[in-house]
């Protein structure tokens, strides 16, 4: 009896234990059922009510040098130092010697070419007395001046006669010659000499190797000569351009210098419908100015703009939300100017529902309602 007795108590608990796990498990999904998931958002907004203000016309761009260049050969070669130890940042004057290839097959070719020449004129110039002996000193001065060390070659002689131009043609004379002054011209390539006064912006190649035609050694940039490019929005374009000059600042609002527009491009900006405009710079005494320098520049006019004034937390890369019905949109913006706390804008229209924060993510599937500050 008591082994039956066991048996029938440990039925009990199982049975119990299934029916417990079940109701609780029923009561769970019966709980999440009562309570609804939170779709409904709520977003702090402002009206829109654009005014007329006065505001100064600016806009911001980046310095950059009017020539910056690669530096590559158009000869093979073992790449070598010059007179310039070439590391980003480092200095250079016009002129300067900045890399050298190994050009002693170049040289000994051009020398051969000479020695060839020598030998054609030495063998011509029985021939030359003979036929025109009032031309042979021009012709032994020149062969006095193919001196395989020399640096360059000596003017060619000019013919007197047709009969003596053919004769040079006829002994491949003429051929030559224009053969050395290409092997010539070629041996300068050897040697690249800074084009201006400048830095260097990157090195891709170390003095030992091996430097082919068009590999690129490094990249320089023309110092003390920069301008500034600066997207000018399409409606604000004829009032920086009837302006004759711009003051720029630099990220801290303090003056740096002036300068004056020298081009604009003809192509509009698709996504942000403004024209790039490029401006010289001419920096202040005691002030400097750096590649790559992020700037902004002013005109001096004001202009009475419909903008709205709007918190800086409102707009995210140009850029604000806003409250239509219960979904956001985004909408481009352009900033005309600035105080401490807002920032004015246009491109927005009386009685649209400003978002006020930036929001990290814009669910679909969520109801917003604004409340208005």
């Amino acid at each position: 009896m008591k082994r039956s007795q066991l048996i029938l108590l440990a039925i009990f608990v199982v049975i119990s234990g299934v029916i417990y796990l079940a109701l609780a498990n029923n009561k769970k999904e019966l709980v999440k059922e009562l309570k609804p998931e939170e779709k409904t958002v709520y977003v702090p907004i402002r009206e829109v009510q654009n005014r007329m203000r006065r505001v100064t016309m600016e806009s911001y761009g980046q310095v950059n040098p009017n020539a910056e260049i690669n530096i590559s050969f158009e000869v093979q070669g073992k790449l070598n130092r010059g007179a310039v130890t070439m590391k980003p940042g480092i200095k250079f004057r016009k002129g300067q010697l900045l890399y050298r290839l190994n050009n002693s097959d170049a040289q000994y070719n051009l020398k051969a070419r000479k020695s060839a020449l020598t030998t054609i004129i030495v063998a011509s110039l029985p021939d030359i007395e003979l036929d025109f002996p009032q031309e042979r000193e021009k012709w032994v001065k020149f062969l006095n001046g193919l001196n395989p060390n020399a640096k360059s070659l000596p003017e060619f002689p000019t013919t007197n006669s047709e009969k003596e131009s053919l004769f040079i043609v006829g002994r491949n004379i003429l051929t030559e010659y224009y053969t050395l002054k290409s092997l010539e011209e070629q041996l300068k390539k050897y040697s690249y000499y800074a084009p201006f006064s400048g830095t260097v912006i990157s090195v891709n190649a170390e003095p030992g190797t091996i430097a082919s035609p068009g590999m690129m050694i490094a990249r320089i940039a023309k110092t003390g000569d920069f301008e500034v490019k600066i997207p000018i929005a399409m409606e604000d374009l004829d009032m920086f351009k009837n302006q004759k000059s711009a003051d720029f600042k630099d990220s801290k609002g303090r003056f740096i210098g002036t300068g004056k527009i020298i081009r604009i491009s003809d192509v509009v900006n698709q996504q942000t419908q403004s024209v790039d405009v490029y401006y010289s710079i001419k920096a202040e005494k005691g002030k400097q100015i750096y590649n790559g320098m992020f700037l902004t520049v002013t005109i001096p006019e004001e202009e009475t703009k419909n903008v709205m004034a709007i918190p800086r937390a409102a707009m995210d890369n140009g850029k604000v939300t806003l409250l239509e019905g219960d979904k956001m949109i985004k909408r481009e913006v352009h900033q005309v100017g600035e105080v401490p706390d807002s920032l004015f804008v246009t491109n927005l229209e009386d009685g649209e529902q400003l978002v006020l924060e930036k929001l990290e993510k814009v669910d679909p599937k969520k109801t917003y309602i604004g409340i208005k500050r």
